[in-house]
Protein backbone atom coordinates (compact mmCIF):
# COMPACT_ATOMS: atom_id res chain seq x y z
CA UNK A 1 0.00 0.00 0.00
CA UNK A 2 3.04 2.76 0.83
CA UNK A 3 5.52 0.94 -1.58
CA UNK A 4 6.84 2.98 -4.70
CA UNK A 5 5.26 1.49 -7.85
CA UNK A 6 7.04 1.90 -11.25
CA UNK A 7 4.79 0.43 -13.84
CA UNK A 8 1.67 2.19 -14.59
CA UNK A 9 -1.05 -0.09 -12.83
CA UNK A 10 1.28 0.07 -9.57
CA UNK A 11 1.27 4.37 -10.46
CA UNK A 12 -2.81 4.13 -10.71
CA UNK A 13 -3.09 2.59 -7.57
CA UNK A 14 -0.87 4.28 -5.53
CA UNK A 15 -3.00 7.41 -7.13
CA UNK A 16 -6.28 5.74 -5.94
CA UNK A 17 -5.03 4.98 -2.87
CA UNK A 18 -3.61 8.37 -2.04
CA UNK A 19 -7.38 10.01 -3.31
CA UNK A 20 -9.00 7.75 -1.46
CA UNK A 21 -7.26 8.72 1.96
CA UNK A 22 -7.22 12.32 1.09
CA UNK A 23 -10.98 12.08 0.47
CA UNK A 24 -11.26 10.27 3.90
CA UNK A 25 -9.78 12.81 5.90
CA UNK A 26 -11.21 15.61 4.32
CA UNK A 27 -14.88 14.23 5.01
CA UNK A 28 -13.92 13.47 8.38
CA UNK A 29 -12.17 17.22 8.73
CA UNK A 30 -15.76 18.71 7.11
CA UNK A 31 -18.16 16.37 9.30
CA UNK A 32 -15.93 17.79 12.50
CA UNK A 33 -17.05 20.90 11.42
CA UNK A 34 -20.50 20.14 11.24
CA UNK A 35 -19.90 18.70 14.82
CA UNK A 36 -18.21 21.58 16.40
CA UNK A 37 -21.02 24.01 15.35
CA UNK A 38 -23.63 21.75 16.40
CA UNK A 39 -22.24 20.28 20.12
CA UNK A 40 -21.89 17.10 18.85
CA UNK A 41 -19.05 14.53 18.93
CA UNK A 42 -17.58 12.42 16.65
CA UNK A 43 -20.05 9.20 17.77
CA UNK A 44 -23.11 11.83 17.70
CA UNK A 45 -21.99 12.21 14.14
CA UNK A 46 -21.73 8.45 13.12
CA UNK A 47 -24.83 8.03 14.65
CA UNK A 48 -26.42 10.60 12.54
CA UNK A 49 -24.46 9.31 9.31
CA UNK A 50 -26.45 5.76 9.71
CA UNK A 51 -29.83 6.92 11.20
CA UNK A 52 -29.84 8.91 7.45
CA UNK A 53 -28.18 6.06 5.58
CA UNK A 54 -30.67 3.87 6.87
CA UNK A 55 -33.60 6.38 5.76
CA UNK A 56 -32.40 6.57 2.34
CA UNK A 57 -32.45 2.94 2.01
CA UNK A 58 -35.98 2.60 3.63
CA UNK A 59 -34.93 0.61 6.79
CA UNK A 60 -35.14 3.05 9.45
CA UNK A 61 -32.84 1.81 12.25
CA UNK A 62 -33.53 0.82 15.87
CA UNK A 63 -31.94 1.74 18.62
CA UNK A 64 -30.35 -1.63 18.86
CA UNK A 65 -29.07 -1.74 14.78
CA UNK A 66 -27.62 1.96 16.05
CA UNK A 67 -25.36 0.61 19.09
CA UNK A 68 -24.44 -2.67 16.87
CA UNK A 69 -23.37 -0.07 13.98
CA UNK A 70 -21.19 1.88 16.55
CA UNK A 71 -19.96 -0.65 18.78
CA UNK A 72 -21.48 0.46 21.73
CA UNK A 73 -23.29 -0.49 24.84
CA UNK A 74 -27.17 -0.36 25.27
CA UNK A 75 -26.42 2.17 27.70
CA UNK A 76 -24.46 4.49 25.82
CA UNK A 77 -26.78 4.15 22.79
CA UNK A 78 -29.89 5.12 24.95
CA UNK A 79 -27.87 8.30 26.25
CA UNK A 80 -26.59 8.65 22.67
CA UNK A 81 -30.76 8.84 21.02
CA UNK A 82 -31.51 10.67 24.26
CA UNK A 83 -29.22 13.30 23.41
CA UNK A 84 -29.89 13.75 19.89
CA UNK A 85 -33.10 13.83 20.49
CA UNK A 86 -32.95 16.64 23.08
CA UNK A 87 -30.95 18.81 20.91
CA UNK A 88 -33.86 18.26 17.94
CA UNK A 89 -31.02 16.04 15.50
CA UNK A 90 -32.96 12.97 15.71
CA UNK A 91 -36.84 11.33 16.75
CA UNK A 92 -37.89 7.80 18.10
CA UNK A 93 -40.72 7.02 16.57
CA UNK A 94 -42.74 3.85 17.19
CA UNK A 95 -43.08 0.86 13.89
CA UNK A 96 -46.49 1.10 12.53
CA UNK A 97 -46.28 -2.89 12.23
CA UNK A 98 -44.89 -3.84 15.83
CA UNK A 99 -45.43 -1.13 18.56
CA UNK A 100 -42.92 -2.55 20.65
CA UNK A 101 -40.05 -1.19 18.10
CA UNK A 102 -38.59 1.81 18.40
CA UNK A 103 -37.37 3.14 14.85
CA UNK A 104 -35.03 6.64 14.69
CA UNK A 105 -34.94 9.02 12.27
CA UNK A 106 -33.63 12.20 11.54
CA UNK A 107 -35.84 15.31 12.99
CA UNK A 108 -36.93 18.72 10.69
CA UNK A 109 -34.28 20.68 13.14
CA UNK A 110 -31.64 18.05 12.73
CA UNK A 111 -32.32 17.71 8.64
CA UNK A 112 -32.43 21.71 8.05
CA UNK A 113 -28.99 22.06 9.90
CA UNK A 114 -27.43 19.38 7.98
CA UNK A 115 -29.03 20.56 4.66
CA UNK A 116 -28.01 24.13 5.12
CA UNK A 117 -24.26 22.62 6.12
CA UNK A 118 -23.96 19.74 3.66
CA UNK A 119 -26.02 21.01 0.99
CA UNK A 120 -22.85 23.04 -0.92
CA UNK A 121 -20.87 19.85 -0.60
CA UNK A 122 -23.72 17.98 -2.00
CA UNK A 123 -24.06 20.86 -4.99
CA UNK A 124 -20.25 20.38 -5.98
CA UNK A 125 -20.64 15.89 -5.94
CA UNK A 126 -23.94 16.37 -8.46
CA UNK A 127 -21.21 18.85 -10.54
CA UNK A 128 -18.70 16.44 -10.58
CA UNK A 129 -21.07 13.37 -11.30
CA UNK A 130 -22.61 15.11 -14.06
CA UNK A 131 -19.25 15.16 -16.06
CA UNK A 132 -19.22 11.19 -16.03
CA UNK A 133 -21.50 8.75 -18.42
CA UNK A 134 -23.75 6.71 -16.68
CA UNK A 135 -21.39 3.66 -18.04
CA UNK A 136 -18.13 5.46 -16.13
CA UNK A 137 -20.22 6.01 -12.79
CA UNK A 138 -21.60 2.23 -12.70
CA UNK A 139 -17.74 1.38 -12.47
CA UNK A 140 -17.31 3.86 -9.88
CA UNK A 141 -20.10 2.80 -7.69
CA UNK A 142 -18.69 -0.96 -8.12
CA UNK A 143 -15.66 0.09 -7.00
CA UNK A 144 -16.92 1.92 -3.95
CA UNK A 145 -19.10 -0.93 -2.87
CA UNK A 146 -16.26 -3.17 -3.00
CA UNK A 147 -13.62 -0.84 -1.42
CA UNK A 148 -16.94 -0.33 1.31
CA UNK A 149 -17.04 -3.97 2.03
CA UNK A 150 -13.30 -4.42 2.27
CA UNK A 151 -13.23 -1.53 4.84
CA UNK A 152 -15.94 -2.59 7.24
CA UNK A 153 -15.06 -6.34 6.53
CA UNK A 154 -11.38 -4.77 8.17
CA UNK A 155 -13.15 -2.81 10.88
CA UNK A 156 -15.29 -5.65 11.92
CA UNK A 157 -11.90 -8.17 12.14
CA UNK A 158 -10.57 -5.36 14.07
CA UNK A 159 -13.65 -4.95 16.47
CA UNK A 160 -13.45 -8.69 17.11
CA UNK A 161 -9.79 -8.69 17.81
CA UNK A 162 -8.72 -8.91 21.38
CA UNK A 163 -7.00 -5.95 22.39
CA UNK A 164 -3.60 -5.29 23.63
CA UNK A 165 -3.19 -4.82 26.95
CA UNK A 166 -6.77 -6.15 27.73
CA UNK A 167 -7.25 -8.41 31.42
CA UNK A 168 -7.30 -12.21 29.89
CA UNK A 169 -11.10 -13.38 30.02
CA UNK A 170 -12.10 -16.22 31.87
CA UNK A 171 -9.94 -19.17 30.31
CA UNK A 172 -7.92 -17.27 28.61
CA UNK A 173 -4.13 -17.17 29.41
CA UNK A 174 -4.00 -19.94 31.63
Amino acid sequence: MYRRRDDPRGRMIAEITNDLRRYSVDAQHIGHAFAGLHGLNATDLQALIAVMEAELIGDPITPGRLGEALNISSGSVTALVDRLERGGHIRRDRDTADRRKILLHYADRGATLAQSFFGPLGRRTDEVMDRFTDDELAVVQRFMAEMVRSMRTHRDEIRAAPRRGAAPGPGEGD
